[in-house]
């Protein structure tokens, strides 16, 4: 999930049209399916265009087994009409985020955190994405080694368990979370 400007929320990508009566298949980038599936006010955002419109989401239900919704918007009646949304982003406000209990975080917020050594203090690199496979995985982007040869300086990420073992802290407002990497771990595929 990407933020845009830090008020928007990037909910789904539209993917393509479904029928002929203007149906849209958005593949979907939120653990709220009440984002496609409650009608009422989104945004649309073309890949050309910084500032999001707002459109009417009429409906929308999800394909089993899939990552994938089927939405009508408003305004859009036919396959040609959908077929030129192709790429667009659906987006909701950021106020409009679910609140959340205490060591819960929505995944815009941990993108591009400052990641720390929790023990020695160094900075090892970013947050790029977290990934849920049953358990949720930070992928951080190592920063590079300062003397590392051209051809080592690969960009090279890792991905760590989000567990309070390994991630200790996560501190929003500091931009950080420190980590205690078992041993090996950012030097796998060296």
């Amino acid at each position: 999930m990407a933020i845009n400007n830090n008020q928007w929320l990037e909910i789904g990508t539209i993917v393509g049209a479904r029928g002929l009566k203007g149906e849209l298949k958005v593949l979907s980038s939120t653990d709220f399916p009440e984002r496609f599936e409650i009608p009422g006010k989104r945004w649309l955002q073309s890949p050309n265009d910084s500032s999001p419109q707002a459109i009417e989401l009429i409906s929308g239900k999800a394909v089993a087994g899939k990552n994938l919704y089927i939405v009508r918007l408003e305004g859009i009646e036919n396959r040609t009409q959908a077929e030129t949304l192709r790429g667009y982003q659906l987006l909701i406000n950021n106020k409009e985020l679910p609140k959340l209990e205490e060591e819960e975080y929505h995944v815009s917020q941990l993108i591009n955190l400052d990641v720390y050594h929790h023990q020695t203090g160094e900075m090892l690199g970013v947050v790029v994405d977290l990934f849920t496979t049953g358990h949720d995985l930070l992928e951080i982007k190592l920063i590079n080694d300062s003397e590392a040869t051209d051809d080592e300086k690969k960009e090279k990420t890792v991905l760590i368990p989000f567990v309070y073992e390994i991630v200790p802290v996560v501190d929003i407002e500091q931009n950080r979370i420190e980590i205690n990497p078992p041993k090996g771990l950012l030097t796998l595929g060296d």
